[in-house]
């Protein structure tokens, strides 16, 4: 089993500052780091990590190509991402001491992404193999249909999300993953119960996964629902959190079939990132999944 993930390449520049910058403020920067990221460069990074065979198809400017070599070199297949004229998209991240942040994206190529492009990409896939897509590129709705009437599995995860996701043909979907956020403006509803209720009522063959902050992630489909709880850690930088739960959540499903153990890896995995800088960087491999102790808050 194969997972195409047609999604973003970012450069993302870090500052580290006291607080998050206010209305009018011009604020001095602690620190500056540049890194590799974007929402799905961090989670092929991850599925690669996680020992999931991985393709990644995008659209970057030529002054990336340091970027795919990173991929290349975390054995994500490039093949699909394109290089052109426009300008890679890139993040302006603001950290602040307790590890939350603040960004700014700019999308430049991934904006550029066109529907010939994925059909290139899909090209190499066939029934079984799996779609991973988020928001930060464009075609998205395009690649979700064809992608569907290839036979191929698709998980979405909609961040950004934007009022254009409420138009995608959601039914093709075969596995959600959102945040609170991202699940409140899908279904109208904050209660996770509530959530699990609409979302069941709205896509009845799909199963979601609801990630919950401090409070682990839940997943739910048609027959069984389950909550892992979070490892609670001294948070340096919360970056790549999600797109480190995904790929592991993922890269686990794919290979056990077990949602309840993918769960429980996702969680340890981005407890682990969050104790670390950087997007991309602070991803652990599968060894590191299994060997590093976990400190755990309080």
């Amino acid at each position: 089993m194969r997972v195409l993930n047609i999604g973003s390449i970012n450069i993302d520049h870090v500052y580290e500052v006291d607080h998050f910058v206010r209305p009018g403020e011009t604020l001095g920067g602690l620190s500056y780091h540049t890194f590799a990221g974007g929402k799905g460069f961090n989670q092929s990074i991850t599925l690669a990590r996680a020992g999931a065979t991985t393709f990644h198809a995008g659209r970057v400017g030529k002054n990336a190509a340091w970027l795919l070599q990173r991929l290349e070199q975390e054995g994500v297949d490039t093949t699909h991402v394109t290089v052109g004229e426009d300008t890679t998209g890139h993040a302006i991240i603001q950290v602040v001491p307790d590890g939350e942040n603040a960004i700014v994206l700019y999308g430049g190529a991934n904006q550029r992404l066109t529907e010939a492009d994925v059909a290139s990409a899909l090209a190499s896939f066939s029934a079984g193999d799996i779609l991973l897509l988020q928001n930060e590129t464009s075609s998205v709705a395009w690649a979700m249909q064809n992608a569907h009437e290839r036979g191929m599995r698709i998980v979405f995860n909609p961040a950004p999300m934007t009022a254009d996701v409420h138009h995608y043909p959601l039914g093709c979907v075969d596995v959600f993953v959102l945040n609170e956020t991202e699940a409140e403006e899908l279904t109208g509803a904050t209660d996770p119960a509530e959530v699990r209720a609409r979302m069941r009522e709205r896509f009845p063959r799909a199963a979601t996964v609801l990630t919950l902050g401090n409070q682990g992630a839940t997943y739910f489909d048609a027959d069984s629902t389950h909550h892992e709880p979070a490892l609670l850690v001294d948070a340096v930088d919360t970056t790549a959190a999600g797109d480190t739960f995904i790929g592991y959540f993922l890269a686990e499903l794919m290979q056990t079939g077990d949602p309840v153990n993918a769960l429980a890896k996702g969680c340890r995995a981005a407890a682990i990132c969050v104790t670390r800088a950087g997007a991309s960087d602070s991803i652990p491999s599968r060894n590191e999944l299994e060997t590093v102790q976990v400190n755990t808050s309080g």
